[in-house]
């Protein structure tokens, strides 16, 4: 262990009964996986897939202490000794690994979920949800004492269950917060009114639960902050209330995130957002407490912040979730000298969050293996039977994957790239406001193919003739994709190319990121895509003072960015930024005059004077070194977007999947 380059995060810390083996923690998310509400091989894979990585404590997603607090369809089974059989098989294996684990028990109070829970929302006052359009049920006092018990009742399975202790989750708006805040509890009995009442329903389940787990048992409080909403948990009133507890003792650690219902988009921070956004509340919180522990969560996000935070006094410990759904072996990595080995969160949220926002299981884009432990052996690679010579050509996230995983296997690769530099699209994408984490990623796989003697040979386009001269026992090709030029849109499936598509001052956003084009100084966006494409090629273009306008075929801008919880900060950027749009429209022509908008809602048209039509449309695969391979004879295999124009997260899965088959 290097004890010089992280000398903070690498130091134990005594938490109730249990040693942990170092300062950050793998905390508490839904990762969506049970199967028929209980945990199977996906959620031991994954779990000890980070615990084997050398995280100090494992936080497992939460359990609805209650039939009306059921939320998503992968919640574990509330009440039910059925659960306690196959959680031990996690437990165990996770105390095997020198980990600590701690399960989180919860209900969300007023923003259930009917369609997962068949049940009503309960509720301190009845209020509304913010998950959905529903109201909710004010509790009766044996209905309060049935959450109560219900809270305890789980402690103890959890105990059963070989846990080391339970987290209560009071964070976000759910119901222990609710509780506490004067909005949500408007009750006038004795779970009301004043402050000592409002803390009385947390007080009963933290002092029950001890009561009925002994004291070799972690109690620990998940709690928030959001800044944005008056109404929401300020820091000022988490640290009174936090005190009151720990005066108390009433729990071993607090943790403390950002955001709530009122606002997904701090909860979840994409790359959007600074760094270390909850950490501010963990040190006035870690000021507040004398007995508890603080732990510091919320785009957190890297070695060298943890280290920082610790180190500095603000937190105890850290939580970093997505970075180690990034790479499961960060804590190691980090502890063994090796920070440049991390493979690094992009904060994109469109694998974790967004696989969990339509209630799948969770998986990561930059990790593929996420959620898929248990079938591909965790994140680390067997040796091939036998080794093989192959020919990579495309130096994309496709083909970056492909060599990677092909050269951890122990295979002889050699890796060409048309341009100058690697990442291929996935570079430009890098090059829009505030996500410079993917030119990192792909700084990262340079890293890696050097430190595998991968072979990589950029300014160097081949045709199929040339690519077949290399000899190689396989060939990938992943040479990704070109920008359709035709302006076609969804919404008019009738016009395969838009007239004035081929004038000279029509481009598609790989021009403009690529700073092949100079565009005019009033641009149109024909947004077909409904991503970061459109949407982040318009804030690109409005930080360099074009007046931009976005057309676009859906009924929000940054449709499909909704699943991240990053659209409602987005849109509000590029209205601070000016940038105007129009949905639920298409372009249908483009002149000397400007872009001809028609309304799909009611046919009206409008004339959009502009000096430059950029297109932000699908591509079309680039498929000619494969076409010519196979003329010759030579097998392909085809990934990314030279398969299907997609998304990164396809093109890296593509990859790690060729990889783990030659």
């Amino acid at each position: 262990m290097n004890d010089v380059l992280f000398p903070n995060i690498a130091q134990p810390l005594e938490l109730r009964h249990r040693t942990l083996r170092n300062r950050i923690n793998f905390g508490a998310h839904t990762a969506n996986m049970s199967e028929g509400g209980l945990p199977g091989d996906r959620h031991l894979g994954y779990y000890l897939e980070r615990a084997r990585g050398g995280a100090a404590m494992i936080v497992v997603e939460p359990v609805p202490v209650h039939a009306t607090g059921v939320l998503t369809r992968g919640n574990f089974r509330h009440g039910d000794d059925s659960i306690i059989e196959p959680f031990r098989r996690i437990t165990d294996a996770i105390h095997a690994e020198g980990a600590t684990i701690v399960h989180q028990l919860y209900h969300v109070g007023q923003h259930g979920d009917f369609d997962n829970s068949y049940r009503e929302s309960w509720s301190p006052s009845g209020l509304p949800s913010y998950h959905d359009s529903d109201g909710s049920h004010a509790m009766s006092e044996r209905e309060i004492a049935e959450i109560i018990d219900g809270f305890v009742d789980a402690a103890v399975r959890a105990k059963a269950c070989g846990f080391d202790g339970v987290e209560i989750f009071a964070a976000y708006n759910a119901i222990v917060d609710q509780f506490w805040l004067p909005w949500s509890n408007r009750r006038d009995d004795r779970w009301g009114g004043s402050f000592e009442n409002r803390m009385r329903f947390s007080s009963e389940i933290l002092g029950g639960i001890r009561r009925a787990v002994g004291d070799d048992f972690i109690i620990g409080l998940a709690t928030s902050v959001d800044p944005t909403v008056d109404v929401a948990m300020q820091t000022d009133e988490l640290c009174e209330i936090a005190a009151w507890h720990d005066e108390r003792d009433l729990m071993d650690y607090v943790t403390c995130g950002t955001g709530s219902y009122f606002n997904f988009g701090i909860l979840m921070p994409t790359f959007q957002f600074a760094d270390k956004l909850g950490v501010d509340a963990a040190e006035a919180l870690r000021g507040a407490v004398t007995h508890a522990r603080v732990q510091a969560e919320s785009h957190v996000r890297t070695p060298e912040n943890a280290d920082y935070v610790v180190g500095s006094g603000q937190a105890d410990m850290v939580s970093i979730v997505r970075g180690q759904i990034a790479d499961p072996h960060l804590v190691n990595k980090a502890l063994d000298g090796r920070p440049d080995d991390v493979r690094g969160c992009i904060s994109c949220n469109q694998m974790c969050w967004g696989r969990r926002s339509r209630d799948y299981w969770i998986s990561c884009l930059v990790n593929p293996s996420a959620g898929r432990e248990f079938e591909w052996g965790g994140d680390t690679f067997e040796a091939a039977e036998q080794a093989k010579t192959v020919l990579v050509v495309g130096g994309g996230p496709a083909g970056l994957e492909t060599a990677r995983v092909a050269a951890e296997r122990g295979h002889d690769v050699t890796l060409v790239e048309a341009g100058p530099e690697l990442g291929g699209a996935f570079r430009l994408a890098g090059l829009q406001p505030r996500r410079s984490q993917i030119t990192e990623l792909i700084e990262w796989y340079g890293r890696q193919l050097s430190q595998l003697g991968v072979e990589v040979l950029v300014n160097r386009p081949v045709d199929g003739d040339e690519a077949a001269t290399f000899g190689t026992d396989e060939v990938v090709v992943a040479t990704g994709s070109q920008p359709a030029g035709t302006g076609f849109q969804r919404f008019l499936p009738a016009a395969d190319r838009m007239p004035g598509a081929d004038r000279p001052d029509v481009c598609p956003i790989e021009d403009v990121m690529s700073h092949n084009v100079r565009p005019g100084q009033r641009v149109v966006i024909v947004d077909d895509v409904g991503d970061w494409r459109g949407t982040g090629t318009a804030w690109f273009l409005a930080d360099r003072g074009h007046d931009v306008t976005i057309v676009s075929s859906w009924p929000m801008i940054g449709y499909w960015i909704q699943r991240t919880a990053g659209d409602w900060e987005l849109r509000a950027r590029l209205r601070q930024l000016g940038v105007d749009w129009i949905t639920e429209a298409v372009v249908t022509d483009w002149s000397a005059a400007g872009a001809r908008v028609r309304s799909y809602l009611d046919g009206s048209e409008q004339l959009l004077a502009a000096d430059t039509l950029v297109l932000a449309t699908t591509n079309v695969p680039e498929t000619m070194v494969a076409h010519e391979l196979a003329a010759s004879g030579v097998d392909v295999s085809l990934v990314g977007d030279a398969l299907a124009a997609r998304l990164a997260v396809h093109a890296i899965y593509d990859g790690r999947v060729a990889g783990m088959a030659i």
